[in-house]
């Protein structure tokens, strides 16, 4: 009897993310240059790649002859894209203003501002083709696509990622009670790690009592996901945290 090993698995899908984002990154050499450059540089600077293992811990939840492997991939890319895309837009002076991000200048420090907007429009756009384009013509991938082309948007948009930032900037400096606080984060943070786990559910074709407890554990992982990254900005120092300590407990 095998034992699993969840270093081994934490190695091997975290090779399997930085493998698949660097087939679906154009390279620096693509047209215009100075762009895919900022892009690569944006998403291959490191992170965790939570997003990615979460959508790979997802499918594996199905029967491996059902789930498309390339599809998987593609899910992980795209979601981890739309992810790097909010750091850049969110680091920009008219957002949180922030100089550090993964341990080195965010991108409009290496490159400029006018480009960060840039590389976040490109990489949000990268995103929705990668999903898009056309893997198989079964037509339960089709449609399995299509779902995680609603998923995404939805988790992207103003009723997630975006409306969660949306919310946050606009209560700079004001007192939030704990309801606003936990949608605020639930929209900002949550709606993306839920988004991750409904990708990889979706590509293993799960029945509904599967994805149901698969979004109760996302919802639950994200808002536990904030306390500790709030925690850390209150407690550890900027080399340990790869970017600016304190910035949000400052804004509060």
């Amino acid at each position: 009897m095998s034992s699993f090993s969840f270093e081994a698995w934490l190695a091997t899908q975290s090779q399997r993310a930085e493998s698949a984002l660097l087939q679906y990154l154009d390279p620096d050499t693509a047209v215009p240059q100075h762009l895919h450059t900022a892009m690569r540089y944006a998403v291959l600077g490191g992170g965790k790649r939570i997003r990615p293992l979460l959508v790979f811990a997802a499918s594996e939840l199905g029967s491996i002859d059902r789930v498309d492997a390339s599809l998987v991939n593609r899910a992980a890319c795209a979601i981890e894209m739309i992810h790097t895309y909010s750091l850049v837009h969110d680091d920009l002076p008219c957002m949180d203003d922030d100089d550090l991000r993964r341990g080195r200048p965010t991108v409009h420090k290496a490159f400029d501002e006018a480009t960060a907007l840039l590389v976040g429009d490109a990489l949000q756009t990268r995103a929705f083709e990668i999903l898009s384009n056309v893997i198989d013509a079964d037509s339960l991938i089709r449609l399995a696509q299509l779902e995680m082309i609603q998923s995404l948007a939805h988790a992207s948009g103003s009723k997630g990622m975006a409306g969660g930032q949306a919310i946050d900037l606009q209560n700079v400096g004001k007192k939030m009670d704990l309801p606003a606080l936990e949608e605020m984060h639930a929209m900002k943070t949550g709606a993306l790690l839920l988004c991750a786990v409904q990708l990889g559910g979706i590509a293993a074709q799960l029945p509904p009592a599967s994805m149901a407890s698969l979004n109760t554990y996302a919802r639950a992982l994200g808002l536990a996901f904030q306390v500790v990254d709030d925690i850390l900005d209150a407690t550890a120092d900027s080399a340990t945290l790869g970017k600016t300590a304190g910035k949000d407990a400052a804004q509060d």
